[in-house]
């Protein structure tokens, strides 16, 4: 008998048991108990009862639910006991957590949390456990790029939504200066009504199969903005900000390559957005031209020369009333499609549309 199960059992990677803990999931399972008490319980691979359930079976261990471990530094998933709904806890680092608490507090309060415009994921909870960091609670989210973009419909929904967070950010004197790719998410529940697995994200939560998903047009998401813990608060009494630049997911920015020289963290956002679309659509998809030049400006080499967040909206406003429902329903091509898929994906794509039309689902999909 072969296979992956039997490969594990026969040759081992060296110095790695999937039955032991990482050195960051250790520190969680050290807390359960006390999680737990907090209304938070983790999955069973951190509970203190736990026996990997591939033990003395041909199981391959990355097929069984508790064979998925945590990699993220600070980040774990939960349960909130009091729903059953899925949560992420983020354990605060000393560095950034008294800047990223206040600001999570700020805009998670009365009367900014009740904004439509506030785009910035909702803090839940705060857990004090004695000699430990804060942690924080927010809603289980989802990477903005999962499931595709099918139309440019969703793109333009998807685009407005976080120009709008990051404007909303900015008229509180908040700078983001991490809103990369990596920090923008969606609501999954709609899109995946049934939710999905917190490490492995295309699986069921019970690891029984892949999750149900729905296309954007069909359940239109929110998009949230995510980690703030680079993000600054300034009092504008003093003017424009100068501040040592601080890299996150993005080093691309032209002010961040002198890593001393103080600048405005404001248009540095601005610059992230922009080269977010060109690098993940523009240079991905044809067919966006239409919004060209307003990103060949937000990511000017001079931050000087950027437009601001609300000439961005404004902007972007007006180009999306020039798109015609025909241009918002039309398929996102890759640009190295062949043309016999290119073909075959075109069919499957009008003939879902015919029945969103039908049922009067949106060519520019936004959630009520």
């Amino acid at each position: 008998m072969s296979g992956p199960a039997n490969d594990w059992i026969s040759n081992p990677l060296e110095g790695f048991d999937p039955g032991q803990l990482n050195e960051l999931e250790t520190w969680w399972a050290e807390r359960q108990k006390a999680l737990e008490l907090a209304g938070y319980m983790l999955r069973p691979r951190y509970r203190k009862d736990w026996r990997p359930s591939w033990v003395e079976t041909n199981k391959y261990y990355r097929l069984c639910e508790d064979g998925q471990p945590h990699r993220r530094r600070v980040v774990m998933d939960a349960t909130r006991i009091s729903d059953g709904k899925t949560v992420m806890l983020k354990k605060l680092p000393e560095s950034e957590g008294p800047y990223e608490l206040q600001i999570n507090r700020l805009f998670s309060s009365t009367p900014l949390v009740s904004s439509p415009r506030n785009h910035c994921a909702r803090l839940l909870d705060v857990i004090e456990l004695p000699n430990d960091p804060p942690i924080m609670v927010h809603p289980h989210l989802r990477p903005f790029y999962d499931p595709p973009f099918n139309t440019y419909g969703e793109f333009v929904a998807f685009f407005e939504q976080i120009c709008e967070g990051v404007q909303y950010m900015h008229e509180h004197n908040v700078a983001h200066r991490d809103c990369t790719s990596e920090n923008i998410m969606l609501d999954p529940s709609r899109v995946y009504p049934q939710s999905f697995h917190p490490v492995d994200i295309w699986r069921r939560k019970d690891f029984r199969g892949n999750a149900k998903k729905h296309t954007r047009t069909r359940y239109p998401p929110r998009y949230f903005l995510i980690d703030l813990g680079l993000s600054r608060l300034y009092d504008p009494a003093n003017g424009p900000p100068l501040d040592q630049p601080l890299r996150g997911g993005d080093k691309s920015a032209p002010e961040h390559q002198d890593l001393t020289t103080p600048c405005n963290p404001f248009p540095t956002d601005v610059y992230y957005l922009g080269n977010l679309v060109r690098e993940k659509f523009i240079q991905k998809y044809l067919g966006f031209d239409f919004i060209k030049s307003l990103i060949a400006d937000m990511i000017q080499e001079d931050p000087a020369r950027r437009p601001t967040m609300n000439e961005v909206v404004t902007r972007f406003s007006e180009l999306k009333g020039k798109l015609s429902t025909w241009k918002l329903r039309t398929r996102m091509a890759r640009n190295n499609e062949i043309w016999p898929v290119a073909a075959w994906r075109t069919f499957g794509h009008w003939y879902r549309t015919v029945g969103y039309v039908l049922a009067r689902k949106a060519a520019l999909p936004e959630p009520k």
